[in-house]
């Protein structure tokens, strides 16, 4: 399989997970809130880390966010904040801990108002890059440009997320990445 050129030049002690991700999930379609919501808490935590990091922890923060499971996360009690901040395991940041927790709370609200974080993410599509940062800084804690434009780069909202000649961006297309969906309709 030809790769798009990031992951084509990994060395090797770190390209497994990449490719993985790389052909699997990353630039398609997430339909399922607290999938989605765990997209948002990876890239929060990637902030200023390699993503090797982050997808080498990702079972722990499956674990550590009871499977990144939304209404969970938002009852967490200040003693779910000291455990996460002992778990070696994840990335032991209070503000990203204090933000996951704020944004699921969040991400409920927008669910009774939208019946789901999806059909919000729908609703605001399609805009660039600019106007999704904008619009998640206002919504959302610890969610700068970088990690905004990979979290919808990453869940198929923003292009971008495969070179045009690399057989994932076909695939990702063919899956109903959103961006394509709103490409045709030009």
């Amino acid at each position: 399989m030809s790769y798009c050129v990031f992951v084509a030049q990994l060395p090797p002690e770190t390209a497994s997970a990449h490719k993985q991700y790389h052909d699997e999930r990353y630039g398609f379609p997430v339909n399922n809130d607290n999938e989605l919501f765990g997209r948002l808490i990876l890239e929060i935590n990637q902030a200023g880390l390699s993503w090797s990091t982050i997808l080498n922890k990702e079972t722990n923060f499956l674990r550590a966010y009871d499977q990144f499971d939304i209404d969970t996360v938002a009852a967490y009690s200040d003693a779910d904040r000291e455990r996460l901040l002992q778990d070696a395991g994840i990335i032991r940041n209070r503000l990203k801990i204090n933000a996951a927790i704020h944004n699921a709370q969040v991400i409920q609200g927008l669910q009774k108002e939208h019946g789901s974080f999806k059909a919000w993410l729908d609703r605001h599509h399609p805009m660039n890059k600019e106007e999704w940062v904008r619009l998640f800084r206002k919504t959302f804690k610890f969610t700068g440009g970088e990690i905004v434009g990979e979290f919808l780069m990453s869940t198929s909202y923003l292009a971008g997320a495969h070179d045009e000649d690399c057989p994932v961006h076909r695939r990702a297309r063919k899956a109903g990445a959103v961006w394509a969906l709103h490409s045709k309709r030009k």
